[in-house]
């Protein structure tokens, strides 16, 4: 197994921890998506970035019009995408249910926490090098149309929209996964694949497990079902992102054994990792339609504290966050949210978070975009 150099160091300590889960975790950093990824160099280089959209728009969406002229490889492609024979679609019903009641809490946990958390492995080097943290603000709003889409009733079966994404999702990692390796600036040797399926199922264990327990830590509740559900919700997602069933958790203990590996593995986190974390904080204003420049301080302030409170102190450090009392903060706004709820009916609680997400996620006039991203740096590529 060649193990890359910035790994060396994490994955020796993460051994003494648990040697089978390390070499798992180290093998899959120099792997990508072993089906899409010569298939997507094949089209790329064999048709324009425009038929190249159309084709992977009209495969996702079934419509079989078109897709009749894309090369065989691509219908062939789509033909043989499959549920998975762990699949039960019933079993979504409570985690859909919990998170339409906690979605405000899930908020606050995803981009206070989960994805600032996400960020902190080597995956921030493919972000640096596209110069994606640029466009941060339509990434939040697209990663809370995907969550928003999967936890919808009936999202995930084949017609719905969390399908949609999903899949879609694995189109434009694998797209962005060609052109860095293909960029001067990868470094295979020390950093591995890029978009590796390593930080994919460290990424999905993050955001099923972890979305679970940060809300708790500020609020939300949960039965056992209900948390099962969830991950189960998550699972499916990953699966139709294209990470590979050997990094992709099955259960709660599985995704926290997946993220405890992952976190021992990973190096410490690079200052590309520290510039996407305080990007994401210092977007949520712009997410939230905030205009005010005095009302904008506002919930960032907040944000760094919550965040600091949850991701714990020597990661927040590691970051560079202000500093803060966790304990208070955490205190604080469980106060605040249980007064909330306690004041409105169930019903106006879900109404209000589900109108409030509706209205921090990307809705293009048209429909669902297709778009893929044809050049490496984010300023020079196309809009999609």
């Amino acid at each position: 197994m060649k193990i890359p150099t910035a790994y060396a160091e994490g994955y020796a300590k993460a051994r003494e921890v648990d040697r089978d889960r390390a070499d798992n975790y180290i093998a899959h950093t120099t792997i990508g998506d072993r089906e899409l990824d010569p298939l997507m160099r094949e089209w790329a280089a064999s048709m324009s970035n425009a038929d190249l959209q159309r084709f992977v728009g009209a495969g996702i969406e079934g419509r079989s019009d078109i897709l009749r002229d894309a090369p065989q490889s691509m219908r062939e492609f789509f033909d043989n995408l499959r549920e998975p024979p762990w699949l039960y679609y019933e079993g979504f019903r409570p985690g859909i249910r919990a998170f339409n009641a906690n979605v405000d809490l899930m908020l606050v946990a995803f981009v206070t926490e989960v994805l600032v958390e996400g960020f902190s492995t080597l995956i921030a080097k493919s972000f640096a090098i596209t110069k994606r943290v640029s466009t941060t603000v339509r990434r939040l709003r697209q990663n809370n149309r995907h969550m928003l889409e999967i936890f919808y009733p009936g999202g995930l079966y084949r017609e719905g929209d969390g399908w949609k994404l999903s899949v879609r999702i694995r189109f434009v990692h694998s797209r962005i996964r060609s052109l860095l390796a293909d960029s001067d600036e990868w470094q295979a040797d020390q950093w591995g694949t890029p978009v590796s399926a390593a930080h994919l199922g460290f990424a999905i264990s993050v955001f099923s497990q972890r979305l679970l327990e940060y809300p708790a830590a500020v609020g939300a509740k949960y039965t056992d079902e209900e948390k099962a559900s969830v991950l189960d919700v998550w699972r499916y997602s990953g699966y139709l992102m294209g990470i590979p069933e050997k990094i992709l958790y099955k259960n709660a203990a599985d995704a926290a054994a997946i993220y405890r590996t992952g976190y021992l593995c990973e190096p410490p986190p690079s200052p590309e990792s520290v510039a996407v974390a305080n990007v994401l904080i210092q977007a949520i204003p712009a997410v939230a339609g905030v205009k005010d420049p005095a009302e904008r301080e506002k919930p960032v302030r907040l944000a760094y504290r919550l965040s600091r409170a949850l991701i714990g102190r020597q990661l927040a450090d590691d970051f560079g966050f202000p500093k803060s009392y966790a304990a208070l903060t955490l205190s604080y706004f469980r106060f605040k949210q249980r007064l909330g709820r306690l004041l409105r009916a169930d019903n106006t609680v879900r109404l209000d978070n589900f109108s409030s997400l509706m209205q921090i996620a990307v809705y293009d006039e048209g429909g669902l975009k297709y778009g893929l991203p044809d050049h490496v740096r984010a300023k020079e590529a196309s809009d999609w």
